[in-house]
């Protein structure tokens, strides 16, 4: 193409009303000069206009062929099919209405599930080139990978020596595996606030290669020597929120513990650190670990084994011969470490664990492990509910497409290509695919500020970033062609098959064609299809859900409030007898409120996790594969948590720092860990950090309780008094009668009125505590309930858009049966047999796949094995019920048909 011809296109864009006019009157004066000349040949006027006319051609052929060579024909036609396509959803506005809705529920969904997925599994870290990071992991016996990294595997030392004498990485950094939440000051404050800490190593923000925003990043330097550098890095957000985006925020103070810490940089808005779902709001190098309570002695300690560690591998490197590397060295470091510092079990677990190096691209995080496989069972169920949606729409295009039918036959005989016909219905349902999905992204906006708030078991919204974004967008655009393309072809090409002479025939009736519509029984029974088994799917999760939550605790979570008291703000040791002190004088003068029936100090309570150690049982052998999970409770603990004594008594007064050391034991460690047939009760046991001359006698005996989780194994669990076993960040629980509200402000005034500058946070019940152990299961079972009843919905406005258009054009058969004798109540089953066979043969196509689901979800399912036929059951009622509503309109309408009106139905 010419510089000219394309300017003249260009032109052509512009200034088209022209040209149209010109090629109109070029045409005329072609026709006119035709037709004159054959008067002068002596024909007669009126013939030689008709003549000169046929031998001119179709008009709109030479039009578009004018625009083919003058312009952008394509593009011209593409816009009048649009502005053709605007039109004709306003001519129909219900089914335009219908379908929107539809396509915006179904990409919106699937736009706010993917949302999700892609935060949580799919993108990047925010840092210089992701790809090059790793994490080592450690290689599990069954072959797989611990893609978290492992917690139990690495030391701070361990760190330093991997960073000096590894050939593979070009840096590698060290985070503390631990949160670290912690109550401080900032300078011109006198109130403590929560802080977000995270410990990392002096290189941490170099090796992720992340520049700060104000000030500079921790360095070596930081952390060169233990104590001597009080710096942090805090986040943005934390910048904005506690210190309202101060200018001159460099080198303010936090005060921590006892340690005051200047500010030294402020990390980018992006970026959260490695672990996705957390955003630390300071990070202190690990060289100041001991002053960031609860001040973890972790710096020199070859076998506290709580760090992860990242390497940035070097060029050319793969992650295959790094793993390689590393595994060997790994072992070499752990062997030089004297090993009287760490029990015989640990050592050899070292020994035998293997390194494995994985790709740290898309950062760690407990919700990708939590969430990875309901996010992938919700992919699936909105993918699922998009395509009912899809062959809904097709099916209403389908019907308005047969009525159109006359109108194409006439377009294709003033010369329309049939190719051009499809052209143009594609459009149609490409317009209305992106409006449809336009709204999706509105819907997805929204869904995603609600799904966040479901998944965040906590009182503050997990900090994960869903917003709208390229990515999402470019996804939305994908499914938006995708849904078009699905539901537009169909209609499209059947739509234009005409047979033109047949339809255009004088007197022909095109009413009834297509009566038996055997294309849209096929979507509505494929409708019907993927409804069961998303209903299925659905009933199935709710059951579970009720089976999780008839769970036995072995604890009363009813009334229980509880809240979190940091005690280590006092600077006060927890075995000092003034701390011990003023938590025997807090669980005392709470239990005495008004509405309050006990109260009492944990050092944790459910789904907060323990520490845990073997014991040594006199006349048992030493068993130490096998870990007893330790608590640190207050002399009221069973009576608050009503959790029955089955033996024994609990502690009391008498329990003091200076007399026998004593625990009491649940009911799975009496049976399992000491003498068979032997009452636990006035027995001894120590565990390996203690000495056997400073042993504990077992003075009870407790029903077990559930620890993390409610669907998980029974655990061993042993408790301590706090009197004997100090702890300095305590949880309180109080059982009450009565609000809760006024409950929790009475508990925290009597608290202050003992030590005002005790912080109280995460106040919440035991109940929502256990609820929120269960988010990911609530979560699937809420959202899928929902998608299976948006199919069901979905599908019902099928049958009945399916069987009102069969009625319509079916009114004159059904004329003629009223006529000849049939009764209404035949004429109401014709159209309810329809109906029934469609959702029987769609049943029959559903069960097994209904099976085939179950299977791929059933290790989510709690208290199901296999399928539940109750649940099968109540999905195919139910299914059949609405099929029956559905349809039951049009065939009532049916069975009115006046026989007079029906036979001359045209």
């Amino acid at each position: 193409m010419s510089l000219n011809e394309a300017l003249r296109r260009i032109q052509m864009l512009f200034q088209g009303n022209r040209f149209q006019q010109d090629l109109e009157e070029e045409m005329r004066l072609h026709r006119e000069l035709r037709e004159e000349e054959y008067i002068e040949r002596g024909e007669n006027p009126e013939v030689a206009h008709r003549t000169a006319n046929q031998k001119f051609g179709n008009p709109t052929v030479l039009r578009e062929k004018s625009y083919r060579a003058w312009g952008w024909n394509g593009l011209a036609t593409v816009l009048q099919d649009l502005r053709y396509g605007m039109r004709s959803m306003m001519r129909s506005p219900a089914l335009t209405l219908v379908a929107l809705l539809s396509l915006a529920l179904g990409i919106g969904a699937n736009t706010a599930i993917f949302s999700f997925l892609d935060a949580v599994m799919l993108r990047s870290l925010p840092i210089k080139d992701p790809k090059q990071l790793v994490l080592l992991g450690e290689g599990l016996d069954s072959g797989q990978t611990d893609r978290y990294g492992s917690t139990d595997l690495y030391s701070y030392p361990f760190f330093r020596q991997l960073q000096q004498r590894n050939a593979v990485f070009s840096d590698v950094a060290a985070v503390l595996s631990m949160r670290n939440d912690v109550h401080g000051t900032v300078d011109g404050r006198d109130e403590t606030e929560l802080i977000h800490a995270q410990i990392v190593s002096g290189n941490y923000f170099a090796t992720l290669g992340v520049q700060p925003v104000m000030g500079r990043m921790l360095n070596e330097a930081d952390d060169s020597s233990e104590g001597d550098h009080p710096v942090v890095v805090i986040s943005d957000t934390w910048w904005k929120r506690g210190l309202a985006g101060d200018p001159n925020v460099l080198n303010r103070k936090i005060k921590l513990g006892t340690t005051t810490f200047n500010i030294v940089g402020v990390a980018p808005a992006e970026f959260f650190g490695t672990k996705v779902g957390e955003k630390p709001d300071i990070w202190v190098p690990a060289s100041m670990i001991q002053s960031v309570p609860p001040n973890w002695n972790y710096y020199k300690q070859n076998f506290s084994q709580s760090f992860l560690i990242v390497g940035r591998l070097k060029p050319g490197t793969t992650i295959k011969q790094a793993t390689s590397n590393v595994d060997v060295l790994y072992h070499q470091i752990i062997r030089g470490f004297s090993d009287v510092d760490t029990s015989k079990r640990n050592m050899e677990h070292l020994d035998e664990a293997h390194v494995q190096l994985t790709s740290m691209a898309t950062g760690i995080s407990g919700l990708r492990q939590t969430f990875s496989e309901p996010l992938k069972i919700l992919m699936a169920i909105t993918a699922l509910v998009l395509l009912i949606a899809c062959a809904n729409i097709a099916n209403l295009l389908l019907a308005r497409s047969t009525v159109r039918v006359r109108e194409f036959a006439v377009r294709q005989a003033l010369g329309a290509q049939r190719g051009r016909l499809v052209r143009q219905l594609l459009t149609e349902s490409l317009l209305l695919a992106t409006i449809g999905g336009m709204l999706g992204v509105a819907f997805a906006a929204f869904a995603n500020r609600l799904l966040l708030r479901m998944i965040s078991s906590g009182p503050d919204v997990i900090p994960l970033d869903v917003s709208i974004n390229m990515r999402l967008l470019l996804f939305c655009m994908a499914i938006t062609v995708l849904t078009a393309l699905i539901f537009g072809c169909i209609p499209a090409l059947r739509g234009t098959r005409i047979a033109i002479t047949e339809t255009l025939k004088d007197g022909r009736s095109t009413s009834n064609t297509n009566v038996r519509n055997p294309l849209g029984k096929s979507l509505i029974v494929l409708q019907v299809a993927i409804s069961l088994v998303l209903m299925v799917g659905a009933i199935l999760f709710i059951h579970s859900l009720a089976n999780l939550n008839k769970v036995d605790t072995g604890f009363n979570r009813e009334g229980v409030l509880r809240m979190e008291i940091d005690a280590t703000v006092t600077n006060i040791k927890p075995s000092d007898p003034r701390m011990i002190s003023m938590f025997r004088e807090i669980e005392e003068r709470v239990s005495t409120l008004p509405g309050v029936k006990a109260a009492s100090f944990a050092a944790f309570f459910y789904h907060q996790g323990t520490w845990n150690n073997s014991i040594h049982v006199p006349g048992v052998p030493y068993n130490e594969n096998i870990d007893v999970n330790h608590n640190v409770i207050g002399d009221g603990y069973f009576k608050t948590m009503q959790i029955p004594l089955l033996a024994g008594r609990s502690f009391g007064p008498q329990d003091t720092s200076t007399s026998q050391r004593v625990a009491i034991i649940s009911e799975s460690v009496a049976k399992n860990l000491f003498p068979a047939g032997v009452n636990p009760i006035g027995h001894h046991y120590y565990t390996p950090s203690e000495q056997p001359a400073n042993d504990r006698v077992v003075i009870g005996i407790a029903k077990d309780v559930k620890l993390r989780n409610l669907n998980e194994e029974q655990q061993y669990i042993d408790y301590f008094p706090s009197t004997q076993s100090p702890w300095g960040f305590q949880h309180f629980a109080v059982r009450y009668d009565g609000d809760v509200t006024m409950i929790a402000n009475a508990v925290q005034q009597t608290i202050h009125s003992i030590n005002r500058t005790l912080p109280i946070g995460n106040i919440t019940t035991l109940d929502k505590q256990v609820a929120s152990s269960i988010t990911n299961q609530r979560l699937v079972a809420q959202l899928s309930a929902f998608f299976g009843a948006l199919a069901v919905f979905l599908s019902c406005i099928g049958i009945y858009g399916l069987m009102s258009y069969m009625v319509g054009r079916r009114t004159n058969e059904i004329g003629i049966r009223i006529a000849i004798g049939a009764t209404r109540a035949n004429v109401r089953w014709l159209v309810m047999r329809e109906i029934v066979l469609l959702v029987a043969i769609g049943v029959a196509i559903g069960i097994p796949a209904a099976f085939a689901g179950n299977h791929i979800v059933g290790s989510m399912l709690f208290g199901l094995n296999g399928m539940d036929v109750a649940s099968l059951l109540c999905a195919i009622l139910a299914l059949l019920g609405v099929a029956i509503v559905a349809g039951y309109l049009p065939a009532q309408r049916a069975a009115r048909v006046d026989p007079m009106v029906a036979l001359r139905y045209e």
